[in-house]
This record gives structure tokens, sequence and C-alpha cells, in this order.
């Protein structure tokens, strides 16, 4: 289980920030760790991050996955990815995700899937491009070289030619027609579908025992992968 979360609120200048966050890690936990300990406050740290929070998020996770890279060299050969969440004063609504890491929010009982799957079949142009190569083998899932089944992850320095780690940024408004968001790395939704997830949790009024229920549903899908769950309830 290498998987690392973040789910907690802080204030700033004068704003209530809720940080939530998923990453899932693959070849040792030290990205995801590191991720856990730092993306955020770079991400707040960011100068234009309350006039252009988009590309604040944006600088902020090229800047970390250089970090990251430059660390000593055991840091940068594992790999993580990410999903963020960053909601401000209860009302505006920013995700970011580099790789399978998802979010998803429920307006009027309906999924919404605010994030991008990053996978080598998806983005095979980009990796190809790059000088890499999409394999099947060894398995039946897509990877990149043969190796990550993500296009896009922190480090992994051995693959980073072939990688990105620019993420894809949303955001929302909350209103009172929004209920909840689910974080949730892919060990769920290799097995249950956003409108499936958004069905089980909306019907528990404590978002931890919700995401409880979701990860006990995908262990009793008999899903193989890491399964990390965060719920936040708007309404």
């Amino acid at each position: 289980m290498e998987d690392y979360h973040v789910a907690k609120f802080i204030s700033h200048q004068g704003h209530e920030l809720g940080l939530f966050a998923i990453y899932d890690g693959h070849l040792g936990d030290a990205v995801p760790a590191y991720l856990q300990k730092h993306l955020f406050s770079n991400i707040i740290k960011e100068n234009d991050f309350w006039t252009d929070t988009n590309g604040a998020i944006f600088k902020a996770y090229e800047r970390t996955d250089e970090l990251i890279l430059s660390h000593n060299p055991e840091l940068g050969r594992g790999g993580s990815t990410a999903v963020t969440a960053i909601l401000i004063d209860g009302r505006k609504l920013w995700v970011a995700n580099v790789g399978d890491s998802r979010a998803v929010l429920s307006r009027n009982g309906q999924a919404i899937m605010m994030t991008i799957d990053h996978e080598p079949n998806t983005e095979r142009g980009s990796i190809e491009n790059r000088g890499g190569f999409v394999s099947n083998m060894p398995g039946d899932v897509a990877r990149v070289n043969g190796q990550l089944a993500v296009s896009r992850a922190f480090g992994d320095k051995n693959l980073k030619n072939h990688l990105r780690s620019d993420p894809d940024v949303t955001n929302a408004d909350i209103d009172a027609n929004t209920e909840i968001l689910i974080l949730a790395s892919d060990g769920l939704w290799k097995v249950v579908s956003n409108q499936e997830a958004v069905d089980i949790a909306i019907k528990i009024r404590d978002p931890q025992k919700a995401a409880k229920e979701l990860a006990v549903e995908a262990l009793n899908r008999e899903s193989k992968d890491d399964i990390s769950c965060i719920v936040v309830r708007f309404s």
C-alpha cells in the first residue's frame, strides 16, 4: 500500500481553504510521502494563487516534480499519481490531477467527472513523440515502455523523458445543488463507476463512513489495487 492522502482545513490570508488529495505511489512510497508534505504548500506559496489559481496550480505541480527529480536519486526513482482539490471559502473548488487517481463531483445526484485519467493508450501520441512506446506486454494493461500504467506522474526519473507531469486543472462553483466530492485512487475506479460511487456515498451522512463504505465495496468487488478514498460533503 503506497497511497498517501491529505484531508484538512486551514486558514490562509483571511480565507478558509479545504485541502484534499490522494497520492498513489509506485516503486516505493517516497514520492507520495513528499507530495503529502509539500505539494499544497507549494501551490499556496505561488505569487498568483489568488489572481490566477489555475496557473498557480499548474506551475506548482511542475515545480514540485522538478524538486523531486533534483533530490537524491532514491526519491526520483519512484513515482506517484496525484489528484488534489482546493475548496476556497466553501464556494469555489479547484481540482487538478496527474495519472489515474480521480475526482468525481455530485450535483443533483448526478456524477460529474472532474479529472481526466492519464492512461498510456489515450496519450500514446505524446509518449511516442518523446521517444517512448506503449506496450501491453507484460500482462494485458497498456504501459509506458512496458513499465508504467499511467502516462503522467510525479517522479519516475528513468521514464521522465517519455512522461508528462503537467496537470489537468478544472474548477466548479459549489452551490445548494452540490452534494459531495469523491477523491480516490484507481483501486476504487477500476471496479466502481462514477455514478455508482455517488449513489453509494450520497446516502451516508457521515463522509468518513461514506469513504469507508466505498473502499469496502471495492474490496467486495475484488479490486486488486491500492484503494484510498476521501468524501467531502457540502450539503
